[in-house]
């Protein structure tokens, strides 16, 4: 337990600092805005009891909201996305459930099970993030390309990520 939780303090710590010095800084044309902290919420263990996964996504969305000055709208999107998470995981489970003590990812459930988890959860978070962000719908089609393009990104990272994670 003890060396879990270090583990994904770890990762934690990792994502937020990758997130905050790295990927805030990239943006192509304010189309393209990459959010890989969100790969925090998605590796979380299945079993977390869903009042933990919703403090951690709290204080997760709250630390990037610190750093990007954006007033709640992380903290809001992160909120949402590990509200989801559950009834994400329950949709995809695999015929035989889940191992005890599992957590997402693709070693352990296959690429193409980590791909539609991410892709559901990431468009959920960014869909909320960016109508936040504009908070209108005059700029719907904007708003939704904003969506898609920043979400094929993060997953590509995502991705990417998790499958260095281990060391392969």
């Amino acid at each position: 337990m003890i060396n879990n939780t270090l583990r994904f303090g770890l990762i934690f710590i990792l994502l937020i600092l990758f997130q905050v010095l790295l990927f805030n800084n990239i943006q192509f044309s304010g189309y393209v805005n990459p959010y890989v902290y969100i790969m925090f919420i998605l590796l979380l263990p299945i079993e977390l009891p869903a009042w933990l996964l919703l403090i951690l996504s709290f204080i997760t969305g709250l630390i990037i909201d610190f750093f990007s000055g954006s007033l709640g709208m992380h903290t809001a999107s992160s909120v949402l996305a590990g509200f989801v998470r559950p009834y994400v995981l329950q949709i995809l489970s695999p015929r035989d459930g889940y191992e005890p003590g599992s957590e997402p990812s693709i070693i352990i459930y296959g690429f193409r099970w980590f791909l539609i988890y991410t892709i559901i959860i990431v468009l959920i978070h960014h869909t909320a993030l960016f109508f936040l962000e504009v908070f209108r719908f005059t700029e719907f089609f904007r708003t939704l390309l904003r969506v898609l393009l920043s979400s094929l990104f993060s997953v590509t990272f995502i991705l990417f990520i998790d499958y260095f994670r281990k060391g392969r």
